[in-house]
């Protein structure tokens, strides 16, 4: 099984599970891990180069999924647009959508880049595009899907014990990753806590209201 996940600080917990999860030296041969960003992703999972992989909301219409996601229920600090000329961020298509939807115009940021800029910059106007949405529909927005072509019964099995409020981030992990990103222990851990992974009853109308709009809009 080709599993890609998008390597951000939002899915730490649920890579640390993984890590943890997939101990069988005969499950670790199967699974070969392909790491990238969100769009990217999203392309790679529509060419079946990958079986499985948390998709961008925006692509996962007419995908398989489990009911896992990266979802934000107010703020997130993590995808923002700062008001101005309109410039979208290669990385994400959710996003650029996301701000669409709003009808709001500036340069939209997302990621660790974005979290990055959110604690170097407090000075800097930034309006967070998950507390807005949830402003508008009085929904938790989610951001991505865990969708998967093939090896879906494999996949579900994986996930099944996965539960956020179980995962305890080691430290040298979160020393590694506060290094890459140039954002503390404790920043990061904060922000973890905007963050949650399971979809139920108000995700998926936020995904059937999310598909449905950027639909009427063409996207």
């Amino acid at each position: 099984m080709i599993f890609a996940k998008i390597d951000f600080i939002n899915l730490l917990p649920v890579h640390v599970f993984l890590k943890k999860r997939i101990q069988s030296s005969q499950i670790k041969s199967i699974i070969n891990y392909k790491k990238s960003y969100p769009s990217k992703i999203n392309k790679k999972l529509k060419k079946s180069k990958v079986d499985s992989a948390f998709v961008s909301s925006i692509a996962s219409r007419g995908e398989k999924r489990l009911d896992y996601g990266i979802i934000a229920r107010k703020n997130v600090r993590s995808v923002f647009l700062i008001p101005g000329k309109d410039k979208e961020d290669y990385q994400s298509q959710t996003s650029n959508a996301l701000a669409k939807i709003l009808n709001l115009h500036g340069e939209v940021l997302i990621g660790d880049k974005a979290l990055k800029f959110f604690h170097e910059n407090p000075d800097v106007q930034t309006i967070d595009l998950a507390l807005e949405w949830e402003k508008k529909f009085n929904l938790p927005f989610v951001f991505a899907t865990l969708c998967y072509r093939k090896n879906g019964k494999m996949l579900k099995n994986i996930m099944k014990d996965f539960n956020k409020r179980q995962i305890k981030i080691p430290q040298y992990i979160l020393n590694e990753y506060s290094k890459r990103s140039n954002i503390s222990n404790k920043n990061i851990l904060e922000y973890l806590k905007l963050i949650d992974y399971d979809i139920k009853i108000k995700e998926k109308r936020a995904i059937k209201k999310f598909l449905s709009l950027t639909k009427q809009k063409g996207f």
